[in-house]
C-alpha cells in the first residue's frame, strides 16, 4: 500500500507540474493569438490543473488504511475524485463550445498563429512525457482517479493537434471559420471524454459486480476445491485498487467449526494470491440449507455454470 500510495502521488504531482507549465504558455499564447480553440485549450490545462489536486487528494485519502468509521478503507475516495474531474471536464466544454459560437457569429480572427503552434507542439511533447508516467503507475496501482488523469490527458494530444489545425487553416488557408468549429470539436470530444472517464467511477461507486468474465474466473479457482459444493450467493465489487468478493459454500452439517476453518484458510490463501488485492468474506451452510428460496441471486449455484468442474 505504501508503495502504491507512492506512485499515485507521483503521477498526481507530475500532472501538477506539466498542467502548472502548459498553463503559463497557454495564456500567453492566448494573448498573442486570440483563439477560441487555444482558449480552449487553455481553459482545458487550467481545469486540469484543478483536476488533478483534486486526484491528489482523492488518491491521499484513498491511501489511508481502514479505520473505525471506514471499516472496508478509503477506496471510494479515489472515484468522488474521478467524479469531480468529471464535472471540471463538462464545464471546461461548455465554456469551449459558448466561446467557439460567439466567434463563428461574431467572425473573429486569429494573429499570431506560429506562436501558438510553438506553444501546442511543447504541450503535445509534455503530455507524451506525463503520459508515459501516468501509464507506468495505472500498471502498478489501478487507481481509477489516475486512470481518468490519464483518459483526460490522452484528449489534450487530440486537443493539441487541433489547435494546429485550426490555427494554420485560419490564418495561412483563410479559412475564417475553422478556428471556433475546431473548438466545438474539442468541446464535443471532451464531453465524450467526461462520458467514458465517469463510468468506471460510477461502477465503483454504485458496488457494480465484475464483469462475467472475471466473475467465472474466480468461481473457475474456487471449484478446483473440491471440499466445497454449491457456491451460491457470489457477491463481488471494486472500490479503488481493492476488490471484495463474499459468497455462500455448502459443506457437511456435521463438520466441526476447527474443521471448516482449516479448510477455508487453504480456500482462501489460494483464491487471494490468484486475485490479489481482494478481501474474501466466505459463509458456510450445511449441506442440502436453503437460505432464500424465492430469490435466484442468492441460490444460484456458481459451480453449475461451469462447462466441466476441474
Amino acid at each position: 500500500m505504501s508503495e502504491r500510495a507512492t506512485l499515485a502521488r507521483s503521477a498526481a504531482f507530475a500532472s501538477i507540474g506539466v498542467a502548472a507549465v502548459l498553463i503559463s504558455l497557454k495564456t500567453w499564447a492566448t494573448v498573442r493569438t486570440g483563439s477560441a480553440a487555444m482558449m480552449g485549450s487553455l481553459a482545458d490545462s487550467s481545469l486540469d490543473l484543478l483536476a488533478s489536486m483534486v486526484t491528489l487528494v482523492g488518491v491521499w485519502i484513498a491511501a489511508q488504511p481502514a479505520d473505525r468509521d471506514h471499516r472496508f478503507g478509503h477506496g471510494k475516495a479515489e472515484a468522488v475524485a474521478a467524479m469531480i474531474q468529471v464535472l471540471l471536464i463538462a464545464i471546461s466544454a461548455a465554456a469551449i463550445a459558448f466561446r467557439s459560437i460567439d466567434d463563428l457569429v461574431s467572425g473573429a480572427r486569429v494573429t499570431a498563429a506560429t506562436d501558438g503552434i510553438y506553444v501546442s507542439l511543447f504541450a503535445i511533447l509534455a503530455t507524451l512525457g506525463l503520459l508515459a508516467w501516468q501509464r507506468f503507475v495505472i500498471a502498478r496501482t489501478r487507481s481509477v482517479a489516475i486512470r481518468t488523469d490519464f483518459v483526460h490527458y490522452q484528449s489534450d494530444l487530440l486537443l493539441n493537434l487541433a489547435v494546429i489545425a485550426a490555427l494554420a487553416l485560419d490564418q495561412y488557408a483563410g479559412l475564417s471559420g475553422a478556428d471556433p468549429l475546431f473548438g466545438l470539436a474539442i468541446a464535443a470530444w471532451l464531453i465524450w471524454g467526461a462520458y467514458r472517464s465517469g463510468t468506471e467511477a460510477i461502477d465503483h461507486l454504485m458496488d457494480r459486480e465484475w464483469d462475467e468474465a472475471k466473475r467465472q474466473r474466480f468461481v473457475a479457482a474456487a471449484a478446483e476445491h473440491h471440499e466445497l459444493s454449491n457456491l451460491h450467493d457470489l457477491r463481488t465489487r471494486t472500490a479503488g485498487n481493492r476488490d471484495f468478493v463474499q459468497f455462500h459454500v455448502d459443506m457437511p452439517a456435521r463438520m466441526t467449526v476447527g474443521e471448516a476453518h482449516d479448510i477455508l484458510e487453504k480456500v482462501e490463501e489460494d483464491l487471494c494470491r490468484r486475485f490479489p488485492d481482494t478481501e474474501l468474506l466466505i459463509h458456510i451452510d450445511p449441506r442440502g440449507h436453503v437460505d432464500e428460496p424465492d430469490n435466484p441471486l442468492a441460490e444460484e449455484n456458481e459451480f453449475a455454470k461451469l462447462e466441466k468442474r476441474p
